[in-house]
């Protein structure tokens, strides 16, 4: 379940932040800045996280001091402190790099590029199920982030990361899978992350072994 977010009020926004209990509804603490985004149940937006014309769904959450900018994040993923997603670029083909050449209006040059924004909008982030992002991460424009991956604290990544898969650096690179690609195979058939709530409840002790739970769920 996505709830629409046109604008976020603060302090009146009808869902409170609630660190002891989660729920239907998102919990999004009072500093955070919300514009024309969705958001889905079970869900947890720290303190000062920025987010622009994005989806975040269902149990995903940010620790706080993210930005996430025209990004698709799917569900149960793990965004910590510090994270930028879809961060801004600067148009290094011109004279000058400096935004005023996009930001015209606000220096008094004319209406704004909107050409260059419609780059960037135009270059979404996609961050699967079940991804783990680490404490001051940067995605860049246009990167997709496999359901399962895990990306290490301080990466820089600019490109698609496979699922399952553990990356890590500047520019980050591959550092390992996380299991073998039969059982990632298995885990992307099984989609545990689309199982609804009754589901997930009756089968949320079998989340922690991963062989039994294959052998129980999978296909093979």
């Amino acid at each position: 379940m996505l709830i629409d977010v046109p604008a976020f009020p603060g302090d009146n926004w009808p869902y409170p932040f609630d660190e002891r209990r989660l729920g239907d509804y998102p919990s999004i603490h009072p500093t955070c800045q919300l514009r024309d985004c969705r958001v889905g149940a079970w869900t947890e937006l720290g303190p000062y996280t920025q987010m622009a014309e994005s989806t975040f769904d269902d149990y995903s959450y940010t620790a706080g001091d993210t930005q996430i900018i025209y990004s698709d994040i799917g569900k149960f993923t793990s965004i910590a402190s510090h994270v930028r997603i879809n961060p801004g670029n600067h148009p290094m083909d011109r004279v000058t790099q400096h935004h005023m050449t996009y930001r015209r209006a606000q220096y008094g040059f004319g209406a704004d590029d909107t050409a260059f924004f419609a780059w960037r909008r135009a270059h979404r982030c996609v961050i699967g199920n079940d991804v783990w992002i680490g404490h001051g991460a940067i995605i860049l424009p246009g990167v997709c982030v496999g359901t399962g991956a895990v990306v290490g604290a301080g990466s820089v990544v600019t490109r698609n990361v496979a699922p399952y898969t553990i990356v890590g650096g500047a520019p980050a690179r591959l550092i390992r899978p996380r299991f073998a690609p039969s059982v990632a195979e298995q885990l992307l058939a099984i989609a545990w992350w689309n199982w609804d709530r009754a589901t997930l409840e009756a089968r949320f002790d079998e989340l922690n072994d991963v062989r039994t739970f294959i052998a129980k769920y999978g296909t093979a």
